[in-house]
Formats: C-alpha cells, structure tokens, sequence
C-alpha cells in the first residue's frame, strides 16, 4: 500500500498536470456521444455514465475530481450518461489491446511477480490462470513496464497493422494508434463498415487476427494436406511467404525452436524442392523425411509469427470503456499518446510519454530494476533513498515499488 503522504503527491502531481499547459485536450470523435468514466484518486471509487457536452467541461471537472484514470467508451450511445439499459447503442468503434501481460518475454521473470490473494503463493513471471497450490484465479501482480516487453508489444502492433490493412483494407487514415500509459498498445479502427457490427463478427475478425483454427490439415482421420499450392490472400498467402522467408535462411538451431527434432537434413538440403514441389505446388509429401507432423510444426510456428496477440475480450465488447487519450495512467503517471501509424518504428514511449519534467524528489525504493525515462537511467535500487526526477519518482510510487521521503524523515 501507498503512504498517505504518497499519495497526496501523486494526488497533488496529477492535479497540477490537469491544471496546467501539460494537459492538451483529447481529439475524440463523436465526443458528446461517448460515455465517461474515472476512477478517482482519493475515494478509490469508480464513476461510470458521465456526459460531457464539451472538453472544457471535461478538463473543469479533472482539475476539480482529480482521477488516477479516464476512460471513455468505444461505443456511441444516444444517450451515454443513462444506465446500460437505457443507453441506445448506435455503433462502436473497432478497438484492439496489445498489452506486454499477454506476451511471454524473458525477462518476465526479472522484473515481474505475482501473489496469490487467497493462500499467499508466489511466483515470477506471467501470471497463472489459477495458482498451483489452491488453484484460486485472484492474484496481487507486480509488473513493469520495461524497454523489452514494450518493444514486443510494438511487434505484435506492427503484425496486427499489417493484418488490418493487407487483408481487411483499411487505411492509415482509419487507424489510430496510441501507446496506452503502461505496458501496450491501443489500436482503434474508426469506419463505417465496422460500427455496427455485433460481438459474434467482431469475433470473426478477432480469430482471424490471432489465427484462431488456421490449419492446412484437409482429413483429420487420414491426417492429409491440401494438394494444392498455397493461395495469394489471406492466411494462405501469409503462410507461403512466411514459410518461404523462414526456410530461406532456416539454421539447425532456428528448427530446433520450432519443435522439430529430427529431420533436419531433409530440410536443410532440399529448401530449393521444398519451395518449388511443396510450397509453390502444393505437393507436400514430396520431400523424403517429411511428414504431416513436421509440416504441422513449420505451420503453426509460422501462424505464431504472422498472427497477433490481442486482447480478444477488448475487441469483442461493443460497451467497451478504454482509456482515454492525453490523460495520466494511474499505474505510471504516464500519458496515453497517439502517434501516426507509419511512425511506430521510432515512437519512443520512455520519452514521449512522459507526463511530468523537471523537479527533484527524494524516495525510498524498496525494488526497483534498471530503468530508463527520456535520456536519463535511473537504478537499480534495493531499500535505498535516493533523488529521482519528477517522473520517475512518481513511476516508482505508482507501481507501489518506492515512498516519499517527508523532509522530516530524511
């Protein structure tokens, strides 16, 4: 838990970023359609069913409220500030979380840990389903927003851009892409073909984007493939030039990751045959050595590469509240910032995403891993005192990792 001195800082830090020229008013279409909600600062209580007619109205009530989060709807309503029964949905924007939790990377189990609430087990890394000792699925998690883990979430956004213009069609224009405050990536989908439609199809795009039931097998009791050559759109066409690019320049060790362990000679001595005979003819027992269950492996890790990992949940509810942009992340004091798609390769979140500048403030960091904000590095710490910047000290306190040190205790 935070001190209470902590969090009237945090509380006092925020209030001046919503009262100052720090805070630009968020560019959101059909704005006094949207519901909004906040989850404030002192009261720890959320509030739902907002209407704001104007951004002004909405800047007043932050400086006044002051809330750790905001959120607005994916959807319009014609009427936002009723309850759920009353709204009147009228369509939804199409919205997708790409967020670190969801991605295994190695250095899950440096920085990350979780807690189980029920029994007290613990554990590094990415979070159980249930926890292995009393199989409770309530957990205290301690997460952090390192340079890795958001340079995967990055990879994933670049693949489920790629998907939504190469094979739905979209634009750069209909796309808009933000860095969420945390650990991710948002990615909203603003056209007329899509606000209308219904959980069951924006599953269908869901599944598509994940690759969900993507498979060559034609019989599955004789555990046959397609005879023919691998199609030029959609997911056939992303296995063929995925297939193609990995056997290309595919080591002894690049198959060993992807499960096979036997055969390798059969593919790395015939990648000409396997490309013309199997790949570009669809003759996929062509190749001595080459079975089904190999060929299955080369798929599904091909699939893996090509799809991306989303949050399903988040696109599919059309009542979807997502955080809005411009505003703080209670979780890091950072901002959720758009940025144009065709600059996701140098966005840089550790800099533009920085909410606060200037200022010293003296912390006790009880952990704290190596860390970078803008062109400053900062740690690692273990039960130290130390003066951090503004912004980093307020990360710190924020992921409940450090206190404020009152002058008095110094």
């Amino acid at each position: 838990m935070v001190s209470v001195s902590s969090q009237d800082f945090i509380y006092k830090t925020f209030h001046d970023f919503y009262d100052s020229d720090s805070f630009f008013s968020p560019s959101i279409t059909r704005f006094v359609q949207r519901e909004i909600g906040f989850f404030l600062l002192k009261n720890r209580i959320m509030i739902r069913h907002k209407r704001f007619q104007t951004i002004e109205e909405l800047t007043f009530f932050l400086k006044k409220n002051v809330p750790s989060d905001v959120y607005r709807s994916c959807a319009y309503y014609e009427y936002p500030e009723a309850e759920m029964a009353e709204k009147e949905w009228l369509g939804s924007d199409l919205v997708f979380d790409i967020d670190a939790d969801h991605i295994s990377n190695s250095c899950d189990k440096i920085h990350d840990k979780w807690i189980c609430v029920i029994c007290g087990f613990e554990g590094k890394g990415v979070t159980p389903e249930e926890c292995p000792l009393c199989r409770s699925k309530k957990f205290n998690n301690k997460t952090w927003p390192c340079e890795s883990c958001l340079d995967s979430a990055k990879e994933e956004t670049k693949k489920l851009i790629s998907l939504l213009e190469v094979d739905f069609g979209f634009s750069h224009n209909d796309l808009h892409t933000f860095f969420s405050g945390h650990r991710g990536y948002h990615v909203h989908v603003e056209h007329s073909a899509i606000e209308t439609l219904d959980t069951l199809a924006r599953k269908e795009i869901t599944d598509f984007v994940t690759g969900l039931g993507v498979t060559l097998l034609n019989n599955k009791k004789t555990n046959s493939y397609y005879a023919s050559n691998l199609g030029t759109f959609g997911w056939q066409k992303r296995l063929n030039l995925g297939l193609q690019k990995f056997l290309s320049s595919a080591k002894k060790e690049d198959l060993k990751k992807v499960g096979i362990k036997r055969n390798y000679d059969a593919i790395l001595n015939n990648k000409e045959k396997i490309l013309n005979q199997c790949i570009m003819q669809g003759r996929w027992d062509s190749i001595k050595g080459l079975g089904t269950k190999t060929w299955e492996k080369l798929f599904q890790y091909i699939k893996t590469i090509e799809s991306s990992q989303i949050d399903t949940v988040v696109t599919t509810d059309i009542h979807r509240l997502i955080r809005m942009n411009n505003t703080l992340h209670g979780k890091t004091g950072f901002k959720k910032v758009e940025f144009p798609v065709k600059h996701i390769d140098s966005f840089d979140p550790f800099t533009e995403a920085v909410a606060f500048n200037g200022g010293i403030v003296k912390v006790c960091v009880s952990d704290a891993p190596l860390f970078r904000i803008g062109e400053n590095m900062f740690g690692p710490y273990k039960n130290q005192v130390v003066d951090l910047s503004t912004a980093a000290a307020v990360l710190l306190i924020c992921k409940e990792r450090a206190e404020l040190v009152k002058q008095k205790d110094v």
